[in-house]
């Protein structure tokens, strides 16, 4: 469980890095005349992906389901537990 935080952790942070990059090329596009509708447009939706992305990070602190452990290893998040139906 704690190797899927890590790598879930690790995916917001290139996200989140790529997600500034973008942001901060549309700014400079923004400053050019023609571009800046456009770019100032661009500049929005991707803070609202980044907002988006703060929110993921939330849920992903604080799990709002309680999985069981024997599901978790099915789809390979987890060691390999007891099926609990044996």
């Amino acid at each position: 469980m704690e190797q899927m935080a890590a790598l879930r952790a690790q995916w917001f942070a290139q996200l989140a890095e790529a997600i500034e990059g973008a942001q901060r090329l549309a700014w400079q596009l923004g400053m050019h005349g023609e571009a800046s509708g456009e770019a100032r447009e661009l500049y929005g939706q991707l803070e609202a992906a980044r907002l988006e992305l703060d929110s993921l990070r939330d849920l992903a602190r604080e799990p709002v389901f309680n999985i069981e452990p024997y599901w978790l290893q099915k789809f390979g998040w987890d060691e390999p537990l007891n099926d609990p139906t044996d």
